[in-house]
């Protein structure tokens, strides 16, 4: 995939693992928001990737069904590891 598909699809999951698991993440609303989303939804597809491969389900390769699912998958481990990082931080702060 192009630099721009991995972009709109980074968004598209990043948005919709945020809708499945809303709360307070980084960035918050506004610009910064939307990048952060696109961000987590790019590294969601990665980890989802490398998560699918390792179970054999294969990873994010083209802009379909299947590689969607993985990557809004990769991006809710991301943020759920990241709120647990977040607030082990905050607790020990």
């Amino acid at each position: 995939m192009g630099i721009l598909a991995w972009l709109l699809f980074g968004l598209i999951a990043g948005a919709i693992a945020q809708l499945i698991l809303p709360g307070n993440d980084p960035g918050g609303r506004g610009g910064l928001g939307i990048l952060i989303t696109i961000v987590i939804g790019i590294v969601g597809a990665f980890v989802g990737g490398l998560i699918g491969s390792v179970l054999g389900f294969g990873g994010v390769t083209e802009f379909d069904f299947r590689s969607l699912l993985i990557a809004i998958l990769g991006a809710i481990v991301l943020l759920l590891v990241w709120r647990m990082v977040a607030r082990n931080t905050l607790e020990h702060a």
